[in-house]
């Protein structure tokens, strides 16, 4: 890597000088190459980006739908023409494979396109009248000013799906993404120079100080955002001064439940790709196997040869297929959580174990991992991990799969493996997660609502799909006599 990443902060069209760098991202794959440089924003640089959205938010509900989503293709396609510098940067500051980095600004973008076609839809409906000679009508206005702060597991697709619903929708917005992974999110923040009209969109690079700051300002009107229980939790507290409305999705302790498939084959597949993808890092991978116990040795066996099967490496080299985790911290916690596990009594059927691969020696690689005979009421089995570990749980008929699936305090994701009609029936009716798989993993559409239930997500699903008008607008009933 030879471009070393310097920015500030984009506020009212304009990058803020780069000065002293108080934040520096590296490559987990490389720990030692120094990535990007970044300032580190202030409370006085959040109050001037929220100022200027406030005045550009104004000026931009009156824009015609139409013309708005006009303009915002126009920015996309601006993101598009930049997609080599963005998969290269999500690359060295997040790890993750060439073809992933790619294929996540690809389905972001279509995502973001998909969200072009459904702002335009109806937004309001006509109501019966009570009353004579009255007409009745429900309209919709947009939110205003809207705070969104991103993770760093996907630093392209989760800043699209905040921002163009934002847009779209009449909204300005403030975004401050992670300070492990900004530069994806930065150059995708400067194609809108001269797109989109100065203050719509602003970006400050800060740690979690700076957002907290940001969730906490007086006279916000939305907040958006996506990462862990715990920090959804803190948030939630801190926006009770302002009263803005919250959307949050959170953590993930996902489950696919095999209970019968004439295609094992296909089915594990489906499970590995959604399990070891970013190498686990992904609030919806596949974390827990179900398996019904006639299965259980044939899942387990072809679970460990897939995953045996990956390449782990520098994300830049062909044939790559598996990441580094993000950072030495993260690892320990990963490591920790399947040591404890194994101590519990969990079985470790592969991996458990860093890695040093040769491409790429120093960096945070860690086995993709398989635990069988897993207690219920572990840590392993309830905590979210955000790693390359799957569990593995027998049951012995559908009652005890989801009573195991619906035993934790997070409902974002699930799949089920079956040809039979009632138990595909029961599991859409009691499977307790906001989004349902059948036989195939937990990958969503571009046009589908996507969040969760439960400890997963708070207020509406904002993210892509028709719901998320419900975050991103306010709702008026109109009386016309």
């Amino acid at each position: 890597m030879s471009q070393i990443h310097r920015w500030g902060h984009l506020i009212d069209g304009r990058w803020s000088d780069a000065g002293a760098a108080g934040l520096r991202t590296r490559n987990p794959a490389h720990p030692q190459q120094s990535v990007g440089e970044y300032v580190a924003g202030t409370a006085a640089e959040a109050e001037q980006a929220l100022a200027a959205a406030r005045h550009a938010q104004r000026a931009w509900a009156r824009v015609p739908p139409l013309e708005r989503c006009a303009v915002v293709g126009r920015w996309l396609d601006a993101v598009q023409a930049r997609g080599d510098a963005i998969a290269q940067a999500t690359v060295c500051e997040q790890g993750k494979p060439l073809g992933e980095a790619r294929g996540e600004l690809a389905k972001s973008l279509a995502e973001a396109r998909a969200m072009l076609g459904l702002a335009l839809r109806g937004h309001g409906e006509v109501m019966p009248a009570a009353r004579n000679g009255f007409r009745n009508l429900v309209l919709r206005r947009p939110r205003g000013v809207i705070i969104a702060v991103s993770p760093w597991n996907f630093p392209i697709m989760t800043p699209l799906r905040k921002i163009v619903p934002a847009l779209v929708y009449g909204n300005a917005m403030v975004l401050k993404p992670s300070e492990f992974t900004p530069a994806a999110a930065c150059i995708a923040a400067d194609a809108s120079r001269g797109v989109l009209p100065d203050g719509l969109l602003q970006l400050i690079n800060g740690d979690g100080a700076l957002g907290a700051a940001l969730v906490a300002s007086p006279g916000i009107d939305g907040i958006s955002f996506t990462g862990s229980i715990a920090t959804g939790r803190r948030i939630y507290a801190a926006a009770a001064g302002s009263l803005a409305e919250l959307s949050l999705e959170l953590g993930g302790k996902n489950a696919a439940i095999v209970h019968d498939t004439p295609d094992v084959d296909a089915a594990l597949d489906a499970i590995s790709g959604a399990a070891f993808a970013v190498c686990g890092q992904r609030c919806t991978a596949i974390s827990r196997i179900l398996v019904h116990r006639d299965l259980h040795r044939q899942v387990a066996d072809g679970l460990i040869a897939r995953a045996r099967a990956l390449r782990l490496g520098d994300g830049l080299l062909p044939g790559v297929t598996t990441g580094p985790l993000i950072h030495e911290a993260h690892r320990g916690k990963v490591a920790g959580m399947v040591e404890r596990a194994v101590a519990d009594g969990a079985e470790l059927l592969t991996g458990g174990c860093e890695v040093r691969p040769e491409s790429a020696p120093q960096g945070f690689f860690y086995a993709p991992t398989l635990l069988d005979r897993v207690d219920p009421a572990s840590e392993i089995a309830r905590e979210e991990v955000f790693g390359p570990v799957l569990t593995i749980q027998a049951f012995d008929d559908l009652d005890e799969a989801l009573a195991l699936a619906n035993g934790v305090e997070h409902g974002l994701t699930a799949a089920l493996f079956s040809q039979q009609h009632g138990v595909v029936q029961r599991f859409l009716d009691e499977c307790e997660t906001g989004m349902l798989h059948v036989n195939h993993g937990t990958v969503p559409d571009n046009h589908m609502p996507f969040g969760g239930i439960k400890h997963s997500g708070v207020g509406a699903f904002s993210s892509v799909g028709p719901s998320a008008i419900h975050f991103y607008t306010t709702e008026h009933s109109a009386y016309l006599a």
